[in-house]
């Protein structure tokens, strides 16, 4: 992996990414997309954008499409689509053992309706997919993170019953699940988090509203949880104090085991669905707050508070150069193609 990332670097020095300025410069996606699932490959040599919502925000705009791009080659390419029918939104997807896993999420009938599913896709080196086992508590809308490139970490999120705090993980090597210890706190979805160190960090969501009220209010609720270095189904959770900023919902967030931190930006202030409507029928808009968890320091981060491209209903993954933002909702809720690199400080 070495010789990988000092060459990697090399390339990127090269100015296939930087152009004129001083700062990394990636390639948006070849289609606005939001609810897309992330993942990489390689140490985030290899970036994987997969599925979401396209911009009509119809049943019929759902995707099943895969695009890749190499960080020595700055170029996006289609890779093989998602098995089945119908393409899905909010699935979560990670990479552990030079594969991509792919989980859950939900498909839209006519009505639009969402149908949350248990499905579990591998892609493998020879860059096809395989079926995995099911989810034992089918969700969207989860958080997820991968401990000794081998456990991958499935973290609240809503089933067909509602909102959950379920930790369930799924053993690569294995092919199989199994529950850890839930999170203590109020079951949510949107939530936003990351692995990374050894442990995870959760914020915010969506619980269901008060009778009468909206169907789902903002959670403030944020959580530490340390994993066992001997059993990695055992987590011993913590309540940390609220984090900076207003954004409660569909925050875009992802672990950096090189940064030691956990980091986040975007989201809403109040609980959308996937079309970005709130559930309290009020404009709902992109925070422009990006901040961090330092798990080193056991402390919240304020990195910016005047985001220039705040998303939401997308996720940070963390690559050789820094934390990515890969679609999303824009700052007006409209599907965005836009790749952007966070400032660390």
């Amino acid at each position: 992996m070495k010789k990988l990332s000092a060459f990697a670097l090399l390339v990127l020095g090269a100015a296939l990414l930087f152009g004129a300025s001083d700062e990394p410069k990636f390639p948006s996606l070849p289609v606005a997309v939001s609810g897309n699932a992330v993942a990489g490959l390689k140490g985030g040599f290899e970036l994987f954008s997969i599925m979401g919502l396209g911009p009509r925000k119809t049943w019929d705009d759902v995707t099943n499409m895969v695009y890749t791009m190499s960080l020595g080659h700055p170029t996006w390419h289609k890779g093989h689509p998602v098995p089945g029918v119908a393409g899905r939104l909010g699935a979560s997807a990670a990479g552990a053992k030079g594969q991509i896993v792919l989980m859950g999420g939900s498909v839209l009938d006519a009505q639009g309706n969402e149908i949350i599913v248990p499905d579990v896709n591998v892609y493998i080196e020879e860059r096809r997919w395989n079926r995995g086992k099911d989810i034992p508590v089918p969700v969207d809308r989860a958080v997820v993170g991968v401990e000794h490139d081998r456990f991958v970490y499935l973290i609240g999120g809503r089933s067909s019953n509602g909102p959950v705090n379920n930790v369930q993980v799924y053993d690569v090597e294995k092919d199989t699940w199994t529950q850890a210890t839930p999170f203590p706190g109020t079951p949510v979805f949107g939530l936003a988090g990351g692995v990374a160190d050894g442990a995870i960090v959760i914020v915010d969501g969506a619980k269901p509203g008060p009778a009468g009220g909206p169907r789902y209010v903002a959670s403030d609720e944020c959580w530490l949880g340390k994993i066992d270095k001997k059993d990695p189904y055992k987590i011993e959770w913590s309540k940390v104090p609220a984090h900076p900023g207003p954004a409660r919902f569909g925050i875009a967030g992802g672990g950096s085991d090189k940064d030691h931190r956990i980091f986040f930006s975007g989201g809403t202030a109040t609980p959308h669905d996937y079309k970005g409507i709130a559930y309290d029928r009020q404009p709902a808009e992109a925070c422009t707050f990006t901040f961090a968890y330092d798990l080193h320091h056991n402390r919240w981060e304020t990195i910016s508070q005047d985001a220039s491209d705040p998303r939401a209903d997308s996720h940070i993954l963390d690559t050789m150069i820094g934390p990515v933002v890969l679609g999303g909702m824009a700052k007006d809720l409209a599907a965005t193609a836009g790749v952007t690199l966070l400032q660390k400080r």
